[in-house]
């Protein structure tokens, strides 16, 4: 049986609407976002799904309308770059102009639903686009500090679930946003190092000293080591209502040593299938890091 020409359209606008949301990276924030969620409110077992469904859609809307000014203003350099030169504009399926369109209709409707959740959920969701699209992106041609500046809209998630939740920004978002602030480091570089030669056709330098080197793989290795401080924090009673039990905290160091294992093996033999494997690990290790602290609550 042939397709008919209106199913193509159909699933080739599915399909597009996927690559210029990042549907796979959206979904991932998302998750930090309703982890911090859980984290947040009182009894995980009688929260408030409305507000869930809210932050979930907001989140996603938020994430993928960054991603698509991302793919507007990047659309000549993706081009040149093998990973994402078949993304929807650079390929020329879908017009920069419509893309904006569907930011800026992604970006009213997270705004309005995070907004119903509470004004500083939405404030913080409008800070990350700000700073993901007008100054991350621009500097990434320019310096290899954007993942720095990156590394802030990327760690807002995780505490967002949280603010959304109890209305507040006090020392529990603030050790979230550090937690995933420092996980930023090591998972870009990683990947940074196995993407060089491909970035570097855009005039991209993701990598702190710029090159594949002892110099960076140290850096690394030292970013891996703060996060490890930064996830045990919550153990030593000083993080307010954020707090791990001794069972979690020592479940949270095993998983960090097993994340800094690869950092250091990245170190002594600094090659592409290493920094490959550091950046799947530390997939892995974020979204254990939170179910652990999410299981250690309900146990608790």
């Amino acid at each position: 049986m042939n397709s008919t020409p209106n199913s193509i359209s159909i699933k080739s606008i599915y399909i597009d609407f996927k690559a210029i949301t990042k549907a796979g990276l959206a979904i991932s924030v998302v998750f930090s976002s309703i982890a911090g969620f859980l984290l947040g409110v009182p009894d995980i077992l009688s929260l408030d799904w409305t507000i869930l469904l809210k932050l979930a859609i907001g989140g996603y809307c938020m994430v993928g309308a960054s991603n698509a000014y991302n793919q507007v203003i990047e659309k000549d350099l993706d081009a040149l770059m093998d990973r994402t030169k078949n993304r929807p504009v650079p390929a020329g399926r879908m017009s920069p102009n419509v893309a904006l369109v569907i930011a800026s209709i992604l970006t009213l409707i997270g705004i309005v639903l995070l907004y119903t959740i509470n004004p500083k959920t939405a404030m913080f969701g409008a800070i990350s686009i700000f700073l993901y699209t007008s100054i991350y992106t621009p500097l990434k041609t320019v310096t290899s500090l954007s993942v720095f500046v990156g590394a802030i809209p990327g760690a807002i998630p995780f505490m967002l679930g949280w603010v959304a939740a109890t209305g507040n920004f006090g020392i529990e978002a603030g050790t979230l946003f550090l937690i995933q602030f420092f996980w930023q480091f090591p998972h870009f570089w990683a990947i940074g190092w196995f993407l060089y030669e491909d970035y570097e056709k855009a005039g991209f330098f993701m990598l702190p000293t710029g090159k594949k080197d002892n110099g960076t793989a140290l850096q690394i290795i030292l970013y891996t080591v703060w996060l490890i401080i930064a996830t045990l924090l919550p153990s030593l009673g000083y993080t307010g209502q954020l707090f791990i039990s001794p069972v979690a905290a020592v479940l949270v160091f095993l998983l960090g040593l097993w994340m800094l294992f690869y950092a250091v093996k990245l170190y002594k033999s600094r090659t592409t299938k290493a920094a490959r494997t550091l950046m799947l690990v530390s997939v892995s290790y974020i979204t254990l890091l939170q179910l652990i602290y999410i299981f250690d609550k309900i146990l608790r």
